[in-house]
């Protein structure tokens, strides 16, 4: 093992300072002729000072921190432990002579010393380090090649922002700082001048390239970001072309964390929809997981990957990855791996439309929470091939719900979405009847006193996932434009992954914790919807470009299947709130489940032999919501 000299040095340096800050505080008392009177007591306060200080200063960790990144809270370190060696050390020698012709200002100056010899070379280092004695950070700070910018906020991300700045892990180099409060125009923050309020951004940046300063980004330093003040800085910046940034998570650099390289990044649409974080019972989320052998249908998705990650970070016990897709499933695989080495994990490929195939994957595994994922959710494909959408969503989800119950598993999920509500396309129609089947079970099973019980999540888009609009807008930014809209007032729910399935895992563990409610749908709270048109307005702005300008929206008009608006309740239904902040609970119509399986037994006969008029028509029957009237071209086999 390779030992390390420089913390050991570090102490040896505090140890010495000890005695040195005694010596010379008798010496500018007592003047240097004051040697022989003084002189006596020098050998007896180092005998007392040097193991009193190695005792105080190992305890309080002087010698493990950086010296170049020294930080206030190690200051405040020297300053206790500082003012506990003299404490001690005088009482020691009052015990031991009472010190009776020693003055009591001598205390004081051996005090000031002590802390100016710890302090001092930590904080020199510290300067030198951050560019105030001609070190490389203040070369980097200022040559051509960094890239001006303007920060907006003048507080302590500000600083911690100027602090990296100065170090020279950025390659940034700020020109002004503009204040959103206004009470600091006129003032400077490490050498910056605040020059003035967002209102003043214009004419702050016309007078900074009067300078040749103009700065090529504007900085957002604040942490908690407001979306309204998000929309606002975007309007601005797009008036006068400046790109927006925002900085990273300052975390660690206020902690005292050495980084090597500090880099913006862009503000995100996740930003600018400003969705509330949620409080939630992480306590009951882990009750759910820990120790338990969780299984995930359609685990290399979008939402199932997300599941497999969040349900990982809670500790299960054995974790089975289940998808049809080879490569999806490689790769969530692989991520867990790396992420999580000692959790015991299964791959299986597998289809959720054979039922033998599922019945024997759960009763292998026998797990004790089962979350379904797996799913068809991309409107236009399922419209245009309806028997598959009928044979995943509906028959997929019976299959894995029936071998649940077949075989003991305690709790069974099932990933929804607002397009089950009086829905306009199959997809919708497909979730809607997969919704029921659960609804039926779990009323069930309920009735005969045992397991599963059957927990089915509600929500919108998410943001990101695949198949999503987002990442088609950026592809589609990429190549240069157009964005493609289908209608202009059309309007979506959006809500992160992350966040989606958080709620996802919390209504889950709120059903578990003993929540009485049989047949009842669990609806997450997505917020306001967003235009699809002004999202593509963000992107284009986020990207620094202007819109209609730069790059142009072009509207396609509304696809098969497609609705303008979408709704998370029936208008029959309502949301009753639940413990979980963000999660509601809708009750549906329930149909009789010995009604409902006859019912599927003939769906799934007519989409297996591809009798597609017969399957949408049988469809229709059983959702009445469904409302679509769209003409389909069809084979000659059909």
């Amino acid at each position: 093992m390779r030992l390390r000299f420089k913390p050991y040095m570090s102490l040896a340096w505090d140890v010495a300072a000890a005695p040195l800050a005694f010596i010379g505080a008798m010496i500018l008392r007592y003047g240097l002729g004051g040697y022989e009177i003084t002189s006596h007591l020098w050998l007896e306060a180092t005998l007392i000072l040097v193991p009193l200080s190695v005792l105080v200063f190992a305890l309080f960790g002087l010698h493990r921190a950086v010296w170049r990144y020294v930080s206030m809270r190690d200051l405040v370190k020297i300053l206790q432990a500082t003012a506990i060696v003299v404490l001690f050390s005088y009482l020691a020698l009052f015990a031991y002579n009472r010190l009776d012709t020693l003055p009591r200002t001598v205390p004081f100056i051996n005090y000031i010393l002590l802390v100016a010899l710890l302090a001092g070379p930590r904080l020199l280092l510290r300067l030198r380090v951050e560019g105030g004695l001609g070190s490389p950070g203040l070369a980097r700070r200022t040559r051509g090649e960094a890239v001006p910018v303007l920060l907006v906020g003048a507080g302590s991300g500000t600083e911690l922002f100027l602090r990296e700045v100065d170090r020279g892990t950025t390659s940034y180099r700020p020109v002004g700082i503009l204040d959103e409060s206004g009470k600091r125009v006129g003032r400077s923050i490490r050498g910056v001048p605040v020059m003035g309020g967002l209102d003043d951004m214009a004419s702050v940046v016309a007078a900074l390239e009067s300078r040749h300063r103009r700065p090529q980004r504007a900085i957002v330093t604040k942490r908690e970001l407001n979306p309204e003040l998000l929309h606002d800085l975007l309007a601005r910046t797009e008036k006068i072309g400046l790109p927006l940034s925002r900085v990273p998570d300052m975390g660690a650099l206020e902690s005292g964390v050495s980084v090597n390289r500090v880099e913006v990044r862009q503000v995100q649409v996740e930003d600018l929809l400003g969705r509330p974080q949620k409080r939630l019972d992480r306590a009951a989320m882990q009750g759910l997981i820990t120790g338990q052998r969780v299984l995930v249908t359609g685990a290399g998705g979008s939402i199932g990957s997300e599941l497999v990650r969040q349900v990982a970070d809670l500790g299960p016990s054995e974790l089975s990855l289940v998808d049809l897709s080879e490569y999806a499933l490689y790769t969530i695989d692989m991520e867990v791996s790396e992420r999580w080495p000692d959790l015991r994990r299964h791959m299986t490929l597998a289809d959720v439309r054979d039922a033998d195939r599922m019945n024997g994957v759960i009763a292998g595994f026998a797990p004790d929470i089962v979350f379904h994922a797996a799913a068809l959710k991309h409107v236009p494909l399922v419209e245009a091939n309806i028997e598959e959408g009928v044979l995943t969503n509906v028959i997929g989800t019976r299959n894995v719900a029936d071998a649940c119950r077949a075989h003991g598993v305690g709790v069974m999920v099932l990933i929804s979405s607002d397009k089950a509500v009086n829905p306009a396309n199959v997809m919708g129609a497909t979730k809607r009847l997969a919704e029921a089947y659960a609804q039926a079970l779990d009323i069930e099973c309920a009735r005969a006193g045992g397991a599963p019980r059957f927990v089915t999540v509600r929500f919108g888009n998410v943001l990101g996932s695949t198949g999503s609009v987002v990442p088609l807008f950026q592809r589609q930014l990429a190549a240069g434009g157009p964005l493609t809209v289908t209608h202009p007032e059309i309007t979506r729910y959006f809500m992160t992954i992350r966040e989606a399935v958080e709620l996802v895992l919390a209504a889950a563990a709120h059903r578990g914790a003993g929540s009485t409610e049989t047949g009842r749908i669990h609806v997450l709270d997505m917020g306001d919807p967003v235009r699809i048109q002004e999202l593509a307005r963000m992107m284009i702005q986020l990207a620094g470009l202007r819109p209609d300008k730069d790059v142009e929206i072009a509207f396609t008009g509304l696809r098969p299947g497609e609705k303008l608006y979408e709704e998370l309740l029936h208008n029959s239904e309502t949301d009753d709130a639940t413990a979980v902040e963000g999660v509601f609970l809708a009750s549906p119509r329930a149909v009789d489940l010995a009604i409902l399986r006859r019912a599927l037994d003939e769906l799934r006969a007519h989409a297996n032999a591809r009798r597609t008029d017969r399957t949408l028509t049988l469809l229709k029957e059983l959702v009445p919501e469904f409302k679509a009237e769209v003409e389909r071209s069809r084979s000659d086999a059909s």
